[in-house]
């Protein structure tokens, strides 16, 4: 061996990394392969897939950290991500190395044991792309395979990176960038094929699924969500031959809008059964009216839909949602089991989507098993177990009235990841009640604009009761952690918090379920009862899922911390101010001492909003185009989101049209508008924002407002 090549061999056995020779010259990184996934099992140390293991139960058979000792966990390491925005990854963890992805899908690998850094590899995705993504720059996953960490970066490339030194190996485009698409997921590798999703749903696109070749990024397979223009024939893809049934469901002429069915998060494979789920997501507009004026199904939206995995051929489908148009889907995660149901043991695929029911369906047939709802539902009675159909409260479908609606797009469970544990017998998530005010605009008020969130909902029709109902949905606002029995349908326990918000979850073999929560805390509590045996405050929240592993004989629990994403109304309204630390990967262990996070700085005073002297005509315009353009990341009515805007400083309300349009603040993300916005769009929306600060100024001084006002 050459002389460099025998320093790093020696180096990596000094720290206990990339021990393993690959041929007699090179260290090997990530040599991960089927049949080392197989065996998962037997190296309960590692965390080799984004779910740990290819069925995505999240538990760990790791037990040294357990029910009896959890108590004296404390902070081994930390590495500072760079970042306020939230962090939604769960890391990797191979032979001693931790691969972790933050915003920006900017990778970096770590020695497991100390927090040293490795190589780190950015892929300068340009800013602009964070408004195509609804819940920030973020990514949930990175995977590895045969030397490789992959990469779904925000701007549609999927790229192969030397997982020794981060050198990037190869890159495809994986969408066309002339259409609104964005990546969020994570990709998944299943036998030498890396298989990768989109978002952009709400911005007019259709929905696709592709397999890649994880040697040569070759292109495999291909299946389309959702039907295209049926005179342009065939896609010559795998898909080709259901997409005919499924164009019989749709009406009107959709392709116009995309139709929408995104796979932006979840898939999962089988290696038994060769099959390949992915969940889908909601349709494009959101509006059914609009986009299939006369009704239908509108298969695939907010489905699981199974295909072979050598073909990407279609093996069956099960359907969440008929009719979708409440913004409900069905990418949230999946998990395999076997489960023992009526005296039989089952081949079963667990979900809980945003739609409020949790199901389980035979993940060879997708018959379903059963479906029973686990929030306050005012969208579906139940699910008719002879049809499989969701019964739905005719009260429900979206019509020009406001009406008060939960669950609602918001999610009673969203992309947080869940868990299930083999010794409870249980399946855990993080739950949420959080309603909203529904209503569609006229039917000559619909404009769709490429590019911008084109939802067909209404944000300013009867005004007066719209307000009325939203004081309603801000008060019904609950966060829990929830445990489910599987198998009989029923809750087990709940694990209340004073808001929605917190992370995913995680099981051990050692009793022990982990979570950091909306508290800004991570917890840790018996898996069998939820009693609590361990917090600590983190100064911010996990969102991402928390895991676990093992190097040197010593069990680590990892997760990444940093806020953001979906709104939370209550944040502002308690006693103390709120404020969120920056993001960081922690490490904590049994008995580690010495490592402390800095203090936090003081809250920042709340700005007094300037004068309101726009017209009410400038203001309601406004309010409709912050509804069409802005509320995703900054609130319902502005309150919350990763940027509370009604409490911006005197510097920020200067500079508001150069933020907006300009787009002077790209480089936090904020990218300009003025592709979708006139100069007199944007002074709408910001004399709306100054109405709605001083309409809640003074109630916002008795109860300080969320960290971040800028």
């Amino acid at each position: 061996m050459k002389c460099g090549v025998i320093a790093r061999v020696l180096l990596a056995a000094a720290v206990g990394v990339l021990p393993v020779l690959a041929g007699a010259s090179e260290p090997a990184a990530a040599a991960v392969d089927g049949q080392r996934m197989r065996r998962a099992n037997e190296e309960p140390g590692q965390w080799m897939s984004y779910g740990r293991t290819w069925d995505e139960q999240r538990f760990s058979p790791l037990k040294q950290i357990n029910d009896r000792n959890a108590g004296e966990l404390g902070l081994a390491w930390y590495a500072d991500l760079n970042t306020y925005r939230g962090v939604q990854a769960t890391p990797l963890l191979i032979d001693g190395v931790l691969y972790n992805v933050s915003v920006w899908n900017v990778v970096t690998a770590y020695d497991a044991r100390n927090g040293k850094v490795l190589w780190t590899y950015d892929p300068k995705v340009d800013s602009e792309w964070a408004r195509l993504a609804c819940c920030g720059p973020s990514s949930r996953g990175i995977a590895a395979w045969k030397g490789k960490i992959y990469i779904g970066a925000l701007d549609g490339r999927l790229i192969a990176v030397d997982a020794r030194n981060g050198r990037e190996l190869w890159s495809v485009q994986t969408f066309d960038r002339r259409h609104a698409y964005s990546i969020t997921g994570a990709p998944r590798v299943f036998d030498g094929k890396v298989v990768i999703g989109n978002g952009g749903a709400d911005y007019g696109v259709r929905g696709f699924v592709t397999a890649y070749d994880a040697e040569t990024g070759k292109k495999v397979w291909r299946f389309y969500l959702v039907p295209g223009n049926p005179a342009d024939g065939p896609d010559g893809e795998a898909s080709d031959s259901v997409m005919p049934m499924a164009a019989k469901t749709w009406t009107g002429e959709w392709w116009k809008y995309g139709g929408g069915g995104t796979a932006w998060d979840s898939i999962v494979y089988d290696p038994k059964l060769k099959l390949v789920y992915i969940g889908t997501g909601n349709g494009s507009p959101h509006v059914q009216h609009f986009r299939s004026p006369g009704g239908g199904d509108n298969l695939f939206l907010c489905s699981i839909v199974a295909v072979h995995a050598e073909t990407g051929k279609y093996a069956w489908h099960y359907q969440m949602v008929p009719n979708e148009q409440w913004d409900f889907t069905c990418t949230q995660p999946m998990i395999l089991a076997d489960l023992k149901i009526g005296g039989r043991t089952r081949q079963v695929l667990m979900q809980a989507p945003k739609n409020g029911f949790f199901y389980v369906l035979d993940r060879k047939t997708g018959e379903l098993i059963s479906a029973k709802t686990y929030v306050p539902n005012l969208w579906a009675t139940h699910i008719d177990m002879k049809t499989g159909r969701p019964v739905v409260n005719p009260d429900a479908y979206v019509t020009e009235k406001p009406f008060l609606m939960t669950p609602t797009w918001m999610a009673a469970h969203s992309w947080h990841p869940m868990s299930y544990s083999p010794l409870t017998g249980l399946v855990y998530w993080p739950a949420q009640e959080q309603w909203s005010v529904y209503s569609r605009v006229a039917d000559k008020d619909f404009r769709f604009v490429p590019f911008r969130s084109n939802s067909g909902n209404s944000f300013t029709s009867y005004p007066e009761e719209r307000v009325r109902l939203q004081k309603i949905a801000d008060s019904r606002e609950k966060g829990y952690l929830l445990a489910w029995d599987p198998v009989h349908q029923k809750e087990a326990f709940r694990i209340p918090y004073p808001y929605p918000g917190s992370g995913g979850v995680l099981t051990t073999a050692g009793n022990l379920l982990v979570q950091g929560t909306i508290n800004k805390t991570l917890a840790v509590y018996r898996a069998d009862n939820g009693e609590k045996l361990w917090e600590m405050d983190t100064q911010t929240v996990a969102i991402a899922g928390p895991m676990t592993y093992e190097v040197d004989g010593e069990q680590y629990i990892a997760a990444n911390f940093g806020w953001g994403g979906s709104p939370v109304h209550g944040l502002t309204a308690g006693p103390q101010p709120v404020q969120f630390g920056p993001a960081r990967l922690m490490a904590f262990k049994l008995g580690a001492k010495g490592v402390s996070l800095p203090p936090m700085p003081p809250p920042a005073a709340i700005p007094a909003p300037p004068p309101l002297r726009a017209t009410e005509d400038q203001v309601r315009r406004g309010r409709k185009i912050f509804g069409d353009t802005c509320s995703r990341c900054h609130g319902e009515n502005a309150v919350g989101g990763l940027k509370d805007l009604r409490f911006m400083t005197r510097e920020t309300h200067a500079q508001f049209r150069d933020i907006v349009l300009g787009g002077i603040r790209k480089d936090k993300g904020m990218a300009g508008f003025a592709d979708l916005l006139t100069p007199d769009d944007a002074e709408a929306v910001h004399a709306y924002l100054i109405a709605r600060a001083n309409e809640d100024y003074l109630d916002a001084r008795a109860a300080p407002p969320p960290a971040g006002a800028h």
